[in-house]
């Protein structure tokens, strides 16, 4: 796809990262689709500790490295620019070139409270791009808990099922 055919030329999405599932990746996919440049924050070992996660997530490092060897996988390595989120916002927050946001339903809130936080520092607000949840085969959303659990894998097939 020619440069001129993307309708962004920056776009930012964040996550964990931990278990780098089939809806990560369609949440990258489409990032890379829409922008020339994708901004992809990691939450930071620090922050994790904060977001109070029904499981173990591995190290920042493992999840970087996870997710460069994907994005090099898909070509996107050269367009992607992974940076560390420390806080909650990043450099979403901050940057001034930064023209759009992908978030999925269940953070579409977070997206609303970074363009407040935005408009107070007196920069734009953000389009804000909803990607929907991919299901896993037994029509349930996938997440890295489930994987975590052992009920499904990373593509959304059904492992075990729960009496």
């Amino acid at each position: 796809m020619s440069r001129s055919a993307r309708p962004y030329k920056l776009v930012a999405l964040g996550g964990t990262f931990d278990a780098l599932h089939v809806g990560h990746r369609q949440l990258l996919s489409e990032a890379f689709k829409l922008g020339d440049i994708v901004l992809i924050g990691v939450t930071s070992d620090r922050l994790v500790t904060t977001l109070h996660k029904k499981h173990e997530v591995r190290s920042f490092s493992s999840r970087v490295r996870d997710l460069n060897r994907y994005l090099e996988t898909q070509r996107w390595l050269s367009r992607a620019r992974v940076t560390e989120l420390s806080e909650p916002f990043g450099p979403a927050a901050r940057r001034r070139k930064l023209q759009a946001l992908i978030v999925s339903k269940n953070t579409l809130a977070s997206g609303r409270e970074l363009n407040r936080l935005r408009k107070q520092n007196g920069l734009q607000p953000l389009d804000i791009l909803v990607v929907g949840l991919l299901n896993a085969a037994d029509g349930k959303p996938i997440s890295t808990t489930r994987v975590r659990k052992g009920e499904i894998d990373l593509h959304g097939r059904v492992l075990r099922t729960r009496s």
